[in-house]
């Protein structure tokens, strides 16, 4: 089992609330937050291996900034944090400036700092350890859609709609193109996009 699926069903039950930590201290604050502050029922994604760079902890916030930036908008959560914090250092190198925007709380999904981000940027890319069938990607695009928000160009990188194989968290991300390398692709093919006319 890989929690491949688990957004996407668990998105089905009423009034469910889906936490996605981040770091170990995320992990223990969201916890606690299930346990003695939800009423509903309530899920807490937990990734696999150990912690990464990212040791914050911004779990009283449904949606974190984790930086700002005019040309893209990445958004993230889980263990794909680091990684698309990672392909943002490397892509301001090259003066291409991303906002990257921590999901903290996945359902109710928040997007209302995301879809501001939007207007600005007009760019998306969307990093997440899940199936692409409802996904937050999925999400975030009707909802930019709802509000009329037009987008030049987007990229959802996730575990698509297959069965993903076994190996290592690294190795599977970077097969799937969700490492910094493969972030900073979408982030430049985004970018190269041009509005339809």
């Amino acid at each position: 089992h890989q929690g491949s699926y688990d957004i996407a069903y668990l998105s089905t039950v009423p009034g469910m609330t889906i936490y996605a930590p981040s770091s170990f201290a995320e992990l223990n604050s969201m916890m606690r937050m299930a346990v003695f502050e939800n009423t509903g029922p309530v899920a807490v994604r937990y990734p696999r291996g150990s912690e990464g760079v990212y040791s914050q902890d911004l779990s009283r916030e449904h949606t974190s900034v984790l930086r700002r930036g005019k040309d893209v908008t990445i958004v993230c959560y889980g263990s794909t944090v680091d990684a698309a914090v990672s392909a943002a250092e490397t892509l301001y190198r090259d003066n291409i400036q991303c906002a990257i925007y921590k999901i903290n709380r996945v359902l109710p999904l928040d997007a209302e700092k995301i879809l501001k981000s939007l207007e600005d940027t007009g760019r998306l890319v969307t990093v997440e350890d899940a199936c692409r069938e409802g996904s937050v990607g999925n999400r975030i695009l009707t909802l930019a859609a709802m509000h009329s928000v037009l987008l030049k160009g987007y990229r959802q990188l996730d575990l698509g709609d297959g069965i993903v194989p076994h190996g290592s968290q690294e190795q599977l991300f970077a097969d799937l193109g969700m490492d910094s390398a493969g972030i900073s692709a979408a982030v430049r093919e985004v970018m190269d996009e041009k509005m339809p006319t």
